[in-house]
């Protein structure tokens, strides 16, 4: 039987009822890390999230591979880690492991997958995972359980792929790809606030001072997509993406200092006025979602960068409240559009709890976004577990 935590009151019901925002986290934190969550084929003590639900850990192997989907289920956990070191108590009950236990099996699961490297051909995947490591060392520091050596020789290993792609061409900025003809937001940002925490200032600056003068927007205060190399001539990507915001946010917000807590507060203005949607029956607009695929983790990492800038003192009032409003209506609408969903029985095995699901769009029920019969992506459920973690750090 289903514990009562386990079992979410959904919309309509009395709102006296409604668990607290960090209660709503760590139901999220359990739905992913139930049914999503697989250790690999005859290999204990490791762990991934399966690309999508249902399915077993052979035909999640024959799946594609999301490296960076897993490191942002790296930071997931370590969200909810760090909620359990508050607290004294597992998330998932006594008998199951922790939060930051599930995060080391995961960083080996991740290994394994990925052909006993930790390093692929994308940098802004591998800046993803070097921050979400970087904060699992932060949480075994504080729990007072040593991290791994792995987790120093990762962010030495990934400093090095940084360093090299982040060269003089195009005036500066950090490759996409080991193809190195792209430039871009999306490894430029998180490299540089990889940087601004690793203790390398300097670097950091001088990635936010070339997205600054090469992809910033001016007329709508948010950053472009990418410089593109094509036969010796640049090629302007001029796409603006939710998720690209968030990294930049959290780089200037690192750094510090007036020119980069000014930009930070530009920032967190543009994407109230252009990067969110109305919402049926609510006054305020939630953040804009970016549909499954890669696209069901983009309002999730914007949301967890808005978090941090919602508690920065250093930011003007009006700055820290438009970015706590952000996150909140768009956690509480997630959370008012949830469901709960019959899980298929495996055969031989009891059935298995109802599992909570929750939609691709914020604005929409997960009803609409994920009918019956379909199956659940990874992506989408780690963007609503980041922004419900993000909303729970305000509260």
């Amino acid at each position: 039987m289903p514990r009562p935590e386990d079992v979410p009151r959904l919309s309509g019901e009395p709102s006296s009822g409604e668990p607290a925002p960090a209660d709503r986290a760590t139901a999220a934190a359990r739905a992913v890390t139930r049914h999503f969550g697989q250790r690999l084929p005859f290999l204990p003590w490791t762990h991934l999230g399966a690309v999508a639900h249902p399915s077993n850990r052979l035909q999640n192997l024959f799946r594609p591979w999301h490296y960076w989907w897993q490191a942002h289920y790296l930071d997931c956990l370590v969200d909810t880690g760090f909620r359990e070191l508050a607290t004294g108590t597992r998330f998932d009950g006594g008998l199951r492991p922790s939060a930051g236990r599930l995060a080391s099996r995961l960083v080996t699961g991740i290994r394994l997958r990925n052909l006993l490297r930790f390093t692929n051909s994308y940098y802004d995947d591998m800046a993803w995972f070097a921050l979400s490591t970087q904060r699992l060392q932060k949480l075994a520091d504080q729990s007072r359980k040593p991290g791994r050596r792995r987790n120093d020789r990762i962010r030495r290993r990934l400093s090095l792929e940084f360093d090299s792609a982040s060269t003089d061409d195009l005036g500066g900025g950090t490759f996409w790809s080991i193809k190195r003809d792209f430039k871009n937001t999306p490894a430029t940002a998180p490299v540089a606030l990889y940087f601004a925490r690793s203790g390398y200032p300097d670097k950091a600056q001088a990635l936010v001072d070339w997205l600054n003068a090469r992809l910033f927007d001016a007329d709508r205060g948010l950053y472009l997509d990418g410089i593109r190399i094509s036969n010796g001539q640049e090629i302007l990507e001029e796409g603006v993406y939710t998720y690209n915001q968030g990294p930049i946010l959290g780089a200037f917000l690192e750094l510090g200092g007036e020119r980069n807590l000014d930009r930070a507060a530009v920032v967190v203005a543009a994407v109230d006025r252009h990067l969110t949607v109305p919402a049926v029956g609510v006054a305020n607009r939630l953040l804009r979602c970016d549909g499954t695929g890669d696209g069901g983790l983009f309002t999730g990492i914007l949301a967890r960068y808005l978090a941090l800038a919602a508690a920065d003192p250093r930011l003007p009032a009006t700055t820290r409240a438009t970015a706590k409003r952000l996150v909140t209506d768009t956690a509480e609408a997630f959370w008012a559009g949830r469901m709960l969903r019959p899980e298929r029985a495996e055969k031989g095995r009891t059935k298995a709890p109802d599992w909570l699901v929750f939609s691709v769009h914020a604005q929409l029920p997960a009803a609409e976004t994920y009918p019956p019969g379909s199956a659940v992506e990874l992506s989408t459920q780690l963007q609503a577990w980041m922004t419900l973690e993000a909303a729970a750090t305000l509260t």
